[in-house]
């Protein structure tokens, strides 16, 4: 039987947590999920593959900003229920442009970390507002619009969307240029904020128009009707 095999899969309901390690330094980087299709990938290719519970989908660590992780050594604890990932890391862990996914203390609440490379240009835009809008969850209501937001009532939060929609609209109807992008991006980062209060990554929604294709809207739109 194979260490893969000794996974309780069924216990862990198909993710086992991955620790994932600098192998030169054994410094933490970053906690992740594996599946079972995850770790086979990760084995087979000798790159870290984990899958987003985000985006519901297994990712190649690296994928969208090329800071890759290289696997030294794969380590299964004594519970065969947590990995612990040693690896060669390309760039930097974390989305934010740092090393390590860990760089605040809860002690002082202090960023023990700075940022070493801009990575917006690597995800996107899109990609990294919401991430933004993530880390803003728990920030004051009273200095962040988004906090307020997300914190605030449903009802309010949706009631923007109806709000910008209508204000796209009639930038539309008024043929205004500036305004249709200046309500364009407005409709888009309302519309992100609501997805990040249900932790859903604009990376499904993507999923979502790339399924779509090869597919004519009349036929979609009737699949959707039969359900």
């Amino acid at each position: 039987m194979t260490k893969i095999e000794t996974i309780d899969w069924e216990k862990m309901e198909g993710l086992i947590p991955v620790v994932t390690q600098e192998a030169s330094t054994s410094k933490v980087l970053m906690l992740a999920y594996m599946n079972k299709e995850a770790l086979t990938l990760t084995l087979e290719s000798n790159f870290a593959h984990y899958f987003s519970r985000s985006k519901q989908r297994i990712w190649k660590k690296g994928e969208s900003s090329g800071h890759t992780q290289e696997v030294v050594d794969i380590m299964l604890d004594c519970d065969n229920d947590t990995i612990l990932l040693k690896v060669n890391q390309t760039g930097v862990a974390c989305h934010t442009g740092r090393e390590s996914c860990f760089f605040v203390s809860i002690k002082n609440n202090e960023e023990t970390e700075k940022i070493q490379i801009d990575t917006s240009a690597a995800y996107g835009v899109i990609d990294t507002l919401y991430h933004t809008i993530q880390e803003k969850k728990n920030d004051d209501p009273k200095k962040s619009y988004t906090a307020k937001l997300l914190q605030g009532g449903e009802n309010s939060m949706l009631k923007k969307i109806v709000e910008e929609s209508g204000e796209f609209t009639f930038a539309i109807k008024d043929n205004d240029t500036e305004e249709i992008i200046y309500e364009a991006a407005d409709i888009t980062y309302h519309v992100l904020v609501a997805l990040a209060s249900k932790n859903i990554s604009p990376d499904r929604v993507k999923q979502e128009l790339a399924r779509r294709f090869g597919i004519s809207g009349i036929e979609e739109k009737n699949s959707r009707t039969e359900k």
